[in-house]
């Protein structure tokens, strides 16, 4: 029922048009999007550069309905690049395929992001393919593995999901291949046939893909907020005598901003991934009814947060 409220509420116009003339829900939104512009992010991006933090930055919005929208997108994307390469900042970005017209054309994808891979080379930095919901899964990695890798080795990499059920053989494949990997959870609905329906089961797949790639992948990034998982991971680096300039943490920008500057104290790497644009709305919309639980996971967040903040 909760799931179907947000979803519905996600694509209200009107909706919208309140939400994002409140002050009040405004401000608890910039806690989650950092800003509707380019320039507003950038900011953000050097508070975050100066505690020590890196980012990946991605401009909101996902399936396009026409070619002009998916070049338009593109073209945002390039001025990103060069806006991050101007003012010197320590961020990449992530690109989600369907943004880049995947539904309407696959070549027409694959040129707009030829043309991004190409600005990232030029300024030596990276891209990060999204991963969306599994119907994309296998033509997102086929495009990864026959059009965008072998051109682009050092500047481009993917994400897996550890709550798909195919994931660990899609390791197997990203450590042989020497590519780089974002190890997330993932939050979409999937059927049980593809994705573990139980936490346990998902975390388990998480740790086991994990060490994995800490252990024989190339400088992965370990999406995720659940302390649990990060003591894993520090368990496991110890033990493996593994560095920890071999691997980074990454998180969602406001969730857990104790956890992430704690996790810097400590010597580890630290990558917030930071989405912008107008479209904050239904993104925050569409994240919590993507996984309801969201809901109380983030309002805990903050909590413990705030009651942290009031103890030091």
């Amino acid at each position: 029922m909760l799931r179907q409220a947000l979803l519905y509420l996600s694509s209200q116009p009107q909706v919208f048009h309140f939400v994002r003339h409140n002050r009040v829900a405004k401000k608890f939104a910039e806690r989650f999007v950092a800003g509707e512009s380019l320039e507003q992010v950038l900011d953000a991006v050097v508070g975050l550069n100066a505690k020590g933090i890196t980012a990946s930055l991605d401009l909101l919005g996902e399936s396009v309905h026409s070619e002009a929208e998916a070049r338009g997108a593109g073209q945002e994307y390039l001025h990103m690049l060069d806006r991050i390469h101007e003012r010197g900042i320590d961020a990449n970005v992530s690109v989600k395929l369907t943004a880049m017209g995947l539904d309407i054309s696959e070549e027409l994808c694959v040129t707009i992001v030829h043309n991004i891979l190409a600005r990232a080379r030029d300024y030596r930095t990276f891209v990060r393919l999204d991963m969306e919901s599994s119907a994309y899964t296998g033509r997102t990695l086929r495009l990864f593995y026959d059009r965008f890798y072998p051109s682009y080795p050092d500047h481009v990499g993917i994400v897996l999901q550890s709550y798909l059920r195919r994931t660990e053989t899609d390791v197997q494949r990203a450590i042989q291949a020497r590519c780089r990997v974002r190890l997330c959870k993932g939050a979409y609905q999937e059927p049980p046939t593809l994705a573990f329906p139980d936490k346990r089961e998902v975390d388990a797949n998480y740790s086991e893909c994990m060490h994995q790639l800490m252990q024989d992948g190339r400088y992965p990034g370990l999406a995720t907020h659940d302390e649990h998982l990060i003591a894993d991971a520090k368990r496991f680096a110890r033990s493996g005598s593994i560095d920890p300039s071999r691997f980074e943490f990454q998180m969602l920008y406001g969730v857990r901003r104790d956890l992430q500057e704690g996790l810097v104290r400590e010597g580890f790497r630290v990558r917030v991934y930071v989405p912008f644009g107008t479209q904050w709305y239904p993104y925050l919309m569409r994240r919590l009814a993507e996984r309801p639980a969201n809901v109380a996971f983030i309002a805990g967040s903050v909590l413990r947060e705030v009651m942290r903040g009031h103890q030091s």
